[in-house]
C-alpha cells in the first residue's frame, strides 16, 4: 500500500501535520467524532415535518398487556385467524418445486396475476365490472393510499376529507404536503380548488357510519360538478352486521358513466379485516391508465408485494372468503353489541355514541368540557382501560371531548367491565 496510502484511509492518522505525521490518537479520534456528527434534523425534507406519531399505534403495543382491557387500536382478534388454512395453503405452495420457485421469485409490479383475475370476478359481484389491468396489488390498503397521494397530490394541494377521518389517510397526505378542506366542499363549486375527495362510505373509521345509496349518489353528483375525482376507503365493507349491502361509489359511478375505465373513483381494500392482516394484501380498482401509473409509483417504491404472500391470500381467499367473513361478523356482532349495552347501562348523563351497522368503531361525545386526552391517559393509569382520543382524527380544528372505541379485540365480559371502569372514571371527571 505505502506509506501515503496508509495515511489517507486511516482516520486515526488523518489529516496530517508536517509530511507524513501522524496526530496524537486521542486528538485523532475527537476530530473523527466531530467529521461524524450530522445534523439530521437540518437535513430532513420539508414534508417530514408533517409526520407525527399515533396514539393508534402507541395503543397497539399494549394489546399484550393482559391487565389492560383495550378499545384502542382497531386490530383483528387473531382468534378468527384461519391458522389451519393458513398452514396448509403454505404447504401446497412450497411443495410443489415449480410453485415454489414462483413464490420466492420476484414478480410483477402490478401483481401476481390469478389473483388479479380474481380479485376482477369478485369485483363483478360487487357490481364493478373490471378486468386485471384495472387491479393493482399493494401492500395493504394503506399503500394504496400511499400511492394515490403521490399520484395525485403536489405540495400545497387540498385534498377533501371528513372531519374525523381515518388517520392513516391524513398521515399518508401529510407525507405529500398536502392541505385539507371537508369534504363538505364538494357540493360548493365556489369553493376554493382541490385534488380529490377522500371518504369511507362503509363503517367509517373512527366514526363506525355508513352512507346509504342516496347519499353516495349525492356525493357522486357533487364531484361530477367540481369535476373532482373520489377515494373511497373500503376496508370495512364486509364487516356489516345488520342492514343491506350498499353499492359502492365505484360500482354507482361506473354504472352511470359507461365503466370503470370512464369513472372518476378509485377504490381501495383489503383483506387484513376479514383473512389476516399480517400478509399484507390489498388493492385498488380504477381506470386503468391511472392504475398503470400508480403501478410505476409501486414499482419505485417496493417493486411489489410479496409474491409468496399474494399467492397464499389468492389460494385463502378464493377457497374460504366468504366463510371467514361469516365467522368473523358473527364474533364483532356479538362484540358491539356487548359494548353497546354497557354503555347505555353505565354511561352518565350527557354522553352520546354512535350505533353502527358494522365494522370496528363505535363514536363517543363526552359532555363539554371533558377532554377526550385527559380522559384517555387517565382511563389507562387509572383504570386500565385503553381508548383512543379523538383528536387524532381530525385534520384540524378538533373536537377535544370526544373518544374512539374499538371492539373487535375485547370479549363480551370484559368490555362490559371496561365501559364500566370508563363510566366510574367519566363520573369522576365530571364531577358527580
Amino acid at each position: 500500500m505505502g506509506v501515503q496510502g496508509f495515511y489517507r484511509i486511516n482516520p486515526l492518522t488523518f489529516p496530517l501535520r508536517g509530511p507524513f505525521l501522524p496526530r496524537k490518537r486521542e486528538e485523532a479520534k475527537q476530530l473523527v467524532r466531530g467529521f461524524l456528527m450530522i445534523d439530521w434534523q437540518a437535513l430532513y425534507a420539508s414534508r417530514v415535518s408533517r409526520i407525527q406519531s399515533s396514539d393508534v399505534r402507541e395503543q397497539a403495543r399494549l394489546m399484550g398487556q393482559g391487565d389492560v382491557i383495550s378499545f384502542g387500536g382497531g386490530i383483528p382478534d387473531p382468534a378468527v385467524f384461519p391458522h389451519a388454512e393458513v398452514a396448509e395453503a403454505a404447504q401446497r405452495i412450497l411443495a410443489d418445486r415449480a410453485t415454489a420457485g414462483i413464490a420466492l421469485q420476484y414478480s410483477e409490479s402490478g401483481g401476481y396475476r390469478p389473483l388479479r383475475l380474481w380479485l376482477a370476478g369478485y369485483m363483478v359481484m360487487l357490481g364493478v365490472p373490471c378486468g386485471p389491468d384495472n387491479i393493482l396489488i399493494t401492500s395493504g390498503s394503506q399503500q394504496g393510499l400511499d400511492l394515490i397521494g403521490r399520484l395525485l397530490l403536489s405540495p400545497g394541494d387540498r385534498a377533501l376529507v371528513e372531519a374525523p377521518t381515518y388517520i392513516g389517510a391524513l398521515r399518508a397526505f401529510d407525507a405529500c404536503e398536502a392541505s385539507y378542506g371537508p369534504i363538505a366542499e364538494l357540493g360548493d363549486p365556489a369553493a376554493p380548488p382541490a385534488k380529490f375527495g377522500y371518504l369511507m362510505p362503509d363503517f367509517q373509521n373512527p366514526m363506525g357510519t355508513c352512507l346509504t345509496r342516496e347519499e353516495r349518489l349525492t356525493v357522486l353528483d357533487h364531484a361530477a360538478v367540481r369535476g373532482l375525482p373520489l377515494v373511497e376507503d373500503s376496508a370495512y365493507e364486509k364487516l356489516r352486521y345488520e342492514g343491506k349491502p350498499v353499492p359502492s361509489l365505484l360500482a354507482l359511478d361506473a354504472e352511470r358513466s359507461g365503466g370503470i375505465d370512464n369513472s372518476r373513483v378509485l377504490y381501495t381494500s383489503t383483506f387484513s379485516k376479514v383473512i389476516v392482516p399480517s400478509l399484507r394484501v390489498g388493492w385498488v380498482v380504477g381506470a386503468a391508465p391511472v392504475i398503470h401509473k400508480l403501478m410505476l409509483l409501486k414499482q419505485a417504491c417496493d417493486l411489489h408485494t410479496s409474491t409468496f404472500n399474494q399467492m397464499l391470500m389468492f389460494d385463502l381467499a378464493s377457497r374460504i372468503l366468504e366463510t371467514r367473513i361469516g365467522v368473523v361478523n358473527d364474533l364483532y356482532h356479538r362484540r358491539r353489541d356487548a359494548v353497546l349495552t354497557a354503555l347505555a347501562a353505565h354511561m352518565p348523563d350527557g354522553v352520546t355514541w354512535t350505533r353502527p351497522q358494522g365494522g370496528m368503531y363505535i363514536w363517543v361525545e363526552l359532555p363539554k368540557g371533558i377532554d377526550g386526552t385527559e380522559l384517555a391517559h387517565r382511563a389507562l393509569v387509572e383504570e386500565k382501560v385503553a381508548v383512543v382520543s379523538g383528536k387524532s382524527f381530525y385534520p384540524k380544528d378538533p373536537e377535544p371531548n370526544t373518544i374512539r372505541l374499538a371492539f373487535p379485540q375485547t370479549g363480551e365480559d370484559r368490555a362490559e367491565e371496561g365501559i364500566r371502569r370508563l363510566a366510574g372514571l367519566l363520573r369522576r371527571m365530571i364531577g358527580n
